[in-house]
């Protein structure tokens, strides 16, 4: 039978979950909203960033008063990490709101022409994002140490976006407010990848006690 510190340990972890799905949509949509040039879609983004800010909120106020009641130190990590991640997601639903108001000044302006790999950088960030929060579901350390190395792949897509952008703007000056927009919204996705690996790292803690930031590890060391 479930104890009461159960249910709420529980109740947590459906409340972050909840906050994962809004966090996620948010980028998916300002993303929607940029490539699209859906003005409406952007503003409802910047909207709802409040909602996920809420969330936050009801999570470290669940956490801090589960802190007291843990019994084990298992519950401890948990409890912990959700807070780490909690913040992480607020994080990137803040990113999202910054693509969002880049997406409403750019659907205003004509297109530039210019081929970006913006929606490929924007894919891997999110599925890096869907995974690490899989793997915290899941309880899968593999699954979190596997996508960490993924960080490098959206930094080279961030410099290469950046390296194109302020190329295009010494050939066009007039371009130039919506080039920035556009490296705003690409330093914003590489942003998004880093807080998915920061929930990586949160969840390698989580399953295997070890703290693995700031050290460069990913995948474990193969076997002796």
């Amino acid at each position: 039978m479930q104890t009461h510190f159960e249910k709420e340990l529980a109740d947590l972890k459906s409340k972050l979950l909840t906050m994962a799905s809004h966090a996620e949509m948010a980028v998916r949509n300002a993303i929607q909203a940029l490539t699209q040039r859906d003005y409406d879609l952007a503003k409802r983004v910047r909207e709802e960033d409040t909602i996920i800010d809420e969330f936050e909120i009801e999570v470290d106020e669940m956490a801090i008063r589960l802190l007291a009641k843990a019994p084990l130190a298992s519950d401890l990590r948990l409890i912990a990490v959700a807070m780490k991640i909690s913040q992480n997601l607020e994080r990137v639903g803040d990113e999202a709101s910054k693509i969002s108001n880049r997406a409403r000044e750019l659907s205003e302006e004509p297109p530039l022409n210019l081929q970006l790999d913006i929606p490929k950088m924007a894919a891997l960030a999110l599925q890096m994002l869907k995974d690490a929060l899989d793997a915290f579901v899941n309880n899968n350390p593999a699954l979190a140490r596997a996508l960490i190395p993924q960080d490098k792949d959206v930094d080279a897509l961030n410099k290469q976006i950046y390296k194109q952008l302020v190329e295009h703007m010494i050939r066009n000056p007039g371009d130039i407010t919506r080039a920035l927009n556009l490296i705003t919204v690409a330093k914003s996705l590489e942003r998004i990848a880093d807080h998915a690996t920061n929930v990586a790292e949160e969840v390698v803690y989580l399953c295997e006690a070890e703290d693995i930031r700031h050290t460069g590890k990913g995948n474990p060391p193969p076997p002796a």
